[in-house]
């Protein structure tokens, strides 16, 4: 496999990748910004999050949403700026982080749980269900940090990274949204599960800052099949491009707000085998 080049460099901490409408959509969490980028690098700035943005995802009507970090709450872009959907803060004890929705709508929402720069003790936290009208219910409890998220094609099972818990755990997906049957998909020794996206082979690929760092392919189980190295930390990853077999992945040096002003951090982008599946 190619080393990976280097797609935006300059910005302060990529995060959130999405491939919406032939462009990568991130979020520039410590600049509060979001914006998307074609496959020339061509970049324009959606909208500002003054409290950070975190996770990406859009409604059915084709609406932006996007995760408010620090103060707790799921956004929507209308024609006239952002709106609030839901107050996250009765059920997230710390800033929220990374999102997947799904296709009625529908977002899953995780949260640090406790002052991860501050250096607080970890502790677990919830997954959060936010419903299209707003409502808003715990639908997993006791993750450990609950980051990257991904759904199955079949739109049946949903698939966590525990970054504190180094393993990515599954779920059924029931009709009315919420989560069961829940199970270990895979323990990944030595790795820190960050962002995470599916291919057509079921296989996810994780991205892991510290520890066995870079890009891993993983297969439901544990058995690593790929590896992909970078310069700085991988903090999250996403499959696109025009026949969805590019790796797009967000580096950063660091991830402390206060080491990350020299903007050192980037989206770069290897070629794979395997196309993207599910969600997002």
């Amino acid at each position: 496999m190619n080393s990976p080049r280097t797609l935006v460099d300059g910005l302060r901490f990529p995060e959130g990748p999405r491939w919406h409408e032939d462009r990568l959509w991130f979020s520039d969490m410590h600049a509060g910004e979001v914006f998307a980028v074609d496959m020339q690098g061509r970049t324009e700035r959606i909208v500002e999050v003054a409290a950070e943005p975190s996770g990406l995802g859009w409604t059915p009507d084709g609406r932006l949403l996007v995760v408010s970090m620090q103060d707790r709450r799921l956004l929507r872009l209308d024609p006239d700026g952002l709106t609030e959907v839901a107050d996250l803060t009765p059920h997230a004890p710390y800033y929220c982080n990374d999102m997947v929705v799904d296709a009625e709508g529908r977002a899953y929402v995780g949260n640090f749980g406790f002052d991860l720069h501050g250096g607080a003790k970890p502790v677990a936290t919830n997954l959060i269900l936010v419903r299209p009208d707003g409502q808003v219910e715990v639908v997993a409890s006791d993750v450990r940090f609950p980051n990257g998220t991904v759904i199955t094609p079949d739109g049946r099972t949903l698939i966590v990274g525990e970054s504190f818990g180094g393993c990515l755990t599954a779920f059924d997906i029931a009709d009315d949204g919420r989560l069961e049957n829940r199970r270990l998909w895979a323990q990944l020794e030595g790795a820190v599960p960050d962002g995470i996206c599916l291919d057509e082979e079921g296989a996810i690929w994780v991205a892991s800052p510290v520890g066995e760092g870079g890009v891993l392919r993983v297969r439901e189980g544990g058995e690593v099949t790929d590896r992909v190295a970078v310069e700085h930390e991988a903090f999250a990853c996403m499959l696109g491009g025009p026949d969805g077999r590019t790796l797009f992945i967000c580096t950063a040096p660091d991830s402390d707000p206060a080491k990350t002003g020299d903007r050192g951090g980037r989206i770069e982008t290897v070629e794979v085998e395997v196309p993207r599946a599910g969600l997002p």
